[in-house]
């Protein structure tokens, strides 16, 4: 297998050059197989968000090198970084992160409407995701109408439609009851083995890293044990 995720020596900085300069990850070095499944856990402050943004590209390191899927992430300009951030990776989040006045099917929608994908091409992949995570009986419902286990779900939907060869999820059952949390959960290995997708989790809970491939723990912007998870199969 290949890595997809490869960052080396990441260091993220803050507040450079001020008196209140602040480190939050120190030389971090990871690999990350393509379709694994891997969690980085670690508790609040320990630096897993920083680092799922410089993983997701939603911000840059300060020094270190990343290659995603064969690209040097640090030389692509901010136009290129965006298109790589659209087709590669896929997002879930803690607070669903859905517009709010659009309806589930055009939530999933939205990132092949960034991508320039054809309209109708467009709402049959949409149609198909939704379907895809039991949720398509509730295509043109809104977010506000559906429950945190729904909007997840459709979130999750969303995640896949440019069929990313990574799923970053942070946090995906935080706000979630453990039944409804499970279902979410259910939904990441059925995307790991039957889609090979490569799924990062970021998590607080050792009891959601524990299904997985692979744990990173993080404490204080350092990585201080990687161990094997026991993967659900």
């Amino acid at each position: 297998m290949s890595s997809i995720i490869k960052l080396e020596n990441i260091v993220k900085k803050f507040y450079i050059g001020k008196p209140n300069e602040l480190e939050i990850l120190h030389s971090i070095s990871l690999e990350v197989e393509d379709g694994e499944f891997v969690a980085i856990v670690g508790p609040s402050g320990s630096g897993k968000s920083t680092l799922m943004n410089m993983i997701g590209i939603l911000d840059r390191p300060t020094s270190g090198e990343y290659i995603l899927d064969g690209i040097n992430v640090g030389k692509a300009d901010d136009s290129e970084l965006s298109k790589i951030r659209n087709q590669k990776i896929g997002f879930v989040f803690q607070t669903y992160n859905l517009i709010s006045k659009t309806n589930a099917l055009k939530n999933v929608e939205l990132p092949m409407l960034y991508a320039g994908v054809k309209n109708h091409v467009r709402r049959q992949k949409a149609k198909e995701l939704l379907d895809l995570v039991e949720m398509g009986d509730r295509a043109k419902h809104l977010p506000e109408e559906l429950s945190g286990g729904q909007k997840q779900r459709v979130a999750i939907a969303r995640a896949m439609a440019n069929d990313p060869a990574i799923i970053l999820a942070d946090e995906p059952t935080g706000a979630l009851d453990s039944k409804t949390g499970r279902l979410v959960m259910d939904l990441f290995h059925k995307l790991n083995k039957e889609k090979k997708k490569t799924i990062v989790l970021i998590t607080h809970s050792n009891e959601l890293a524990a299904e997985t491939d692979r744990i990173i723990s993080i404490r204080d912007g350092n990585i201080v044990d990687v161990s094997k998870g026991g993967a659900k199969k």
